[in-house]
């Protein structure tokens, strides 16, 4: 392939090190000078593609572009929540348009199962156009669930690691907590995030893998009702006084009044009433076998945009998907997303390799049933024993200047417009 540009963007849910993969492609970009030309990255996702969008990653500072690793979210770029469904023939036409306005010759799309799909669709379209563009996913997600459930296609996801570093911390610390105010409010009840997928809550076991604290951890996937998980935190309560208890927001506690996003995919910070508040209050409207009362949480996006809980491994692991999304593109490989598999034995250790971007966007991870007690409130053993390396041991290098931290600030400059201007179909009127 003749030196082309490159184009990055990325759509859904952000992660704490979704920059470190920005990072990752921006520095390993710069390694084939005779190969890529400029980086763009589209501002805002695929809707800032469809608007002709496109900031120059390779007009900014080195150290800005350093900085990417620990800064968290998705404020350098900007994601989105816009589908291009199959439907919407307008969308694809306009994206092959701004791929041969820009001379672009490899579209790299982070992201999820559905991000996988578009980059795949995508890549398609352009070639069958007579467009030479390479197609190249960067896995992201903090569900975990991309992939298969025999961990096959991705062991786990970037941004996985990180939001199970953050249960760790906040379940070590809701514990001391609960510990001293027991008397007066025996249930502690904190909801995390996760849909469907039990991943999330998972994570609270890695603060007591010895179980010595009175935690309770309820997936989705257990489908306990309410009643039966009152049933599980009183008999917790006469047996230690107490309860630490890790809901998922995906658990059936009844009509929530939950909104979705343009995926399909159910938003319940949004909604209007939440699992952990409902379980509270099925606790106190029953009453409690103790004095006092139930008491609830919600943790929201604080999950996936702090740069002090990163994990160190993931944020290395996430550097290391985007350079080998870029080698990728660079040797010719097309149609495939970079991914991380686990090598056996004891010793934790990675491989960086590719998988067809069809098998992931036609596959669904789910938590596997044999990682869920037979109760339906805890995790295993095993589990543990595979998520406890992906949270490291060390607190992240986070810059700080005058008390606060130091983010990258990329500037504002993109390429010039060659196309009428242009709305995305699913927002037109």
């Amino acid at each position: 392939m003749a030196k082309k540009n490159l184009l990055i963007a990325q759509s859904g849910g952000p992660s704490p090190v979704i920059n470190s993969s920005l990072r990752g492609v921006v520095e390993a970009a710069k390694c084939f000078p005779d190969q890529i030309g400029t980086v763009f990255a589209g501002w805002h996702g695929i809707e800032g593609v469809l608007k002709e969008e496109l900031l120059n990653l390779s007009a900014q500072d080195e150290q800005e572009i350093a900085l990417l690793r620990n800064t968290p979210a998705a404020g350098a770029i900007g994601t989105c929540r816009y589908k291009v469904k199959k439907n919407q023939t307008e969308d694809f036409d306009r994206i092959v348009a701004i791929l041969k306005a820009h001379n672009i010759g490899y579209f790299l799309y982070n992201g999820g199962n559905d991000s996988m799909d578009t980059a795949h669709k995508v890549a398609s379209l352009a070639q069958e156009r007579g467009l030479d563009v390479l197609g190249i996913g960067v896995p992201k997600t903090i569900d975990n669930d991309v992939g298969d459930s025999e961990f096959k296609i991705i062991d786990h996801t970037p941004g996985y690691g990180s939001v199970a570093r953050y249960w760790t911390m906040i379940t070590q610390n809701a514990e001391e907590e609960n510990r001293g105010s027991y008397p007066a409010d025996p249930v502690l009840v904190l909801q995390a995030m996760g849909r469907k997928i039990g991943y999330i809550p998972a994570a609270a076991r890695l603060a007591d893998p010895k179980r010595e604290m009175p935690l309770l951890i309820f997936l989705a996937e257990a489908k306990l009702s309410v009643a039966d998980m009152a049933e599980r935190v009183n008999a917790m309560v006469k047996a230690r006084g107490r309860a630490v208890v890790v809901i998922s927001e995906g658990c059936d506690v009844g009509d929530l009044g939950v909104v979705t996003d343009s995926f399909g995919h159910a938003q319940f910070g949004a909604s209007a009433m939440t699992a952990q508040q409902a379980l509270v209050n099925y606790l106190n409207q029953h009453g409690l076998p103790a004095k006092g009362s139930a008491r609830g949480q919600t943790y929201g996006t604080d999950q996936r945009d702090t740069a002090i809980y990163a994990s160190t491994v993931d944020l290395d692991e996430a550097y290391r998907v985007g350079q080998k999304a870029v080698l990728l593109a660079v040797a010719g490989t097309g149609g495939y997303m970079s991914t991380i598999l686990r090598e056996p034995g004891m010793i934790y250790n990675v491989r960086y390799d590719k998988v067809p971007l069809a098998d992931v966007a036609n596959s669904e991870r789910t938590f596997p049933q044999a990682w869920i007690s037979k109760d339906g409130s805890d995790v295993s053993d095993d589990f543990v024993r595979y998520a406890m390396p992906l949270i490291g041991e060390d607190w992240p290098s986070v810059p700080v200047i005058n008390g606060r931290q130091r983010f990258a600030i990329l500037k504002p400059v993109f390429a010039d417009k060659k196309l009428p201007a242009y709305v995305p179909q699913a927002d037109r009127k």
